[in-house]
């Protein structure tokens, strides 16, 4: 069965999109998130034809202007399942030996996922290993990290060494007390400065294991560093950041800015990225270039609404333009390419 309508959050944000085929994994999800029912698909390719709101002019429109998206990273529900076990493990045994071959394992599965369909983009609101914070966190930010790291034209060895660092960079939260950790109101002064120790815990975690390469270490030490000198723990500026924290810190930016947790409520995507998108002095220019590259915000066949009170279908994305696709209305048929026409500077998707 495949999804007629998308599947959203109470923010708003797409949990699964329009045309995903569902499979156990996703329809145990969403009952644990109280979604008892979905529209699906019933005359699979004849939806839009059947749809009174597209009109022909709009039809022809997009026909003609439909650029499929560059290739997706997709995880399986078998992956997923055996990611969501092992940095579950990893987490909770963080000391054993096992967690080390756990670590390499999930890095192997998610650069098999890349590699398989030569994947260069992510749909960020495809992601989802699990329910809990860390675990997803940590898996969301490997994954980001990887794609980056591909479009940044990373060798395998070090594209796969990234999502190592990605997985490891909070381990050294299992190290924070729990009342910290878990505290649903601000931190204090005198907490936060515990907190901004995890990153330290973490370096000496994966530093004794003997097993992970120097870079791995360097990346999960300083992935809260700034180029300007402005981050933590160590406070070191742009000459001493090292490659794999550079792309590190905007994936980890940015997943921790969508996600909702107990003392912020979550931003949207959108506003999570013109957030990453002011942050030029403190992240990394090229990291953030390859991140704003490998999005795919409002992936080829959404609906979204502009802020002319037309609703559109996106027929074509931009990589330099992640905020502003090419999409076609609904009703006019007219052909909006918000990137590249001025005429279109004063419409934005709401």
């Amino acid at each position: 069965m495949k999804l007629d309508h998308p599947v959203v959050d109470r923010l708003g944000r797409s949990l699964v999109a329009r045309g995903a085929e569902l499979d156990q994994y996703m329809i145990d999800s969403l009952i644990q998130m109280g979604i008892m029912t979905v529209y699906i698909q019933t005359d699979e390719g004849k939806d839009e034809e059947m749809s009174p709101e597209i009109s022909p002019e709009a039809k022809q429109k997009i026909n003609q202007l439909r650029t499929e998206d560059p290739a997706k990273v997709s995880l399986s529900a078998s992956v997923r399942k055996r990611v969501a076990e092992g940095i579950q493990f990893i987490y909770n045994s963080p000391d054993s030996k096992e967690a080390v071959q756990a670590t390499t394992s999930i890095a192997d599965e998610l650069l098999n996922a890349i590699n398989s369909n030569n994947a260069i983009a992510l749909d960020i609101s495809a992601l989802k290993t699990s329910d809990e914070y860390t675990f997803k966190h940590s898996v969301d930010v490997a994954t980001i990290a990887m794609i980056v790291a591909k479009q940044q034209g990373h060798s395998d060895k070090e594209i796969h060494e990234i999502g190592v660092t990605g997985l490891l960079h909070d381990v050294g939260k299992t190290k924070v007390p729990i009342e910290i950790l878990n505290k649903p109101g601000r931190l204090t002064d005198e907490e936060f400065a515990v907190m901004k120790q995890h990153s330290v815990y973490g370096y000496h975690i994966v530093k004794d294991r003997n097993e992970f390469s120097p870079a791995v270490c360097l990346g999960v030490l300083q992935h809260h560093e700034k180029v300007n000198g402005k981050g933590y723990p160590m406070g070191v500026d742009d000459s001493k950041l090292s490659p794999y924290a550079r792309v590190l810190a905007v994936a980890d930016i940015y997943d921790a800015l969508v996600t909702e947790r107990p003392y912020k409520a979550a931003y949207s995507q959108r506003d999570a990225v013109e957030m990453i998108m002011s942050m030029t002095m403190e992240l990394d220019i090229n990291a953030m270039k390859s991140f704003l590259e490998s999005m795919i915000l409002y992936p080829v066949d959404s609906i979204v609404e502009l802020s002319n009170g037309e609703k559109a279908r996106v027929v074509k994305n931009c990589p330099h333009y992640i905020l502003r696709p090419t999409v076609v209305g609904l009703t006019s048929g007219k052909v909006y390419n918000l990137g590249e026409d001025l005429g279109c500077a004063n419409i934005i998707i709401l």
